[in-house]
């Protein structure tokens, strides 16, 4: 007999198997809800080209969406991730106000497939979680490559790495820098100055 609760155990947390932005896409091209990838797969699709290895993929899309986005993904299975706890969303469940943060589970290989954020904003308006103060027009700060996918805007993407340094948001940063228009190094910088004064990457972006 099959035992439900060993199955509706979270896989182990390393068990990721991350779709491609790609595979990724081709999941979700039916909706025509706002959705974009974030963190350095953002990145490495603003460059055109695949600059280092990444563990997962993270996206994007309103909280007012999320029964549409689960039903796009067929054949897995969802988990809210709160202050280090994993737990299982049933098909009818909605995740509390205070989680924003939901992986995906493929049922079949019973691997982590994509980390489905919750972000604030409107489908106009794009909102940066951390400080609600500083916002933007979707269409200003999401972008897309030659086939469509859409992505964060790198200023985006470093104003939310900027928080924690590891040596991939360095290696990231690194790359970026020498790519980003002066009007996108002017917003990255200002927005350090506000919220992390005397940031290591402040006086790289003068």
């Amino acid at each position: 007999m099959r035992n439900e609760s060993n199955e509706l155990a979270p896989p182990d947390e390393a068990a990721w198997l991350a779709w491609s932005p790609c595979e990724l896409a081709a999941r979700l091209e039916s909706l025509s809800l706002p959705w974009c990838v974030v963190g350095g797969w953002a990145l490495d699709l603003w460059h055109g080209r695949q600059l280092r290895d990444h563990e997962d993929i993270e996206f994007t899309i309103l909280r007012d969406d999320l029964p549409a986005f689960r039903a796009s993904l067929s054949g897995t299975r969802f988990y809210s991730v709160r202050d280090g706890r994993i737990d299982y969303l049933a098909p009818d469940e909605e995740p509390d106000p205070d989680v924003f943060q939901i992986w995906c589970e493929e049922m079949a290989s019973r691997t982590w497939r994509a980390d489905m954020m919750i972000e604030p904003g409107t489908p106009d308006q794009w909102v940066y979680k951390r400080e609600p103060s500083i916002s933007a027009s979707r269409k200003e700060m999401v972008s897309r490559t030659a086939n469509g996918i859409p992505y964060l805007k790198p200023t985006a993407v470093l104003l939310f790495k900027a928080k924690y340094l590891r040596p991939k948001d360095e290696a990231d940063f690194g790359h970026a820098l020498p790519k980003l228009p002066q009007e996108d190094r002017a917003w990255l910088r200002s927005r350090l100055e506000v919220l992390y004064p005397g940031h290591v990457w402040i006086s790289s972006l003068s």
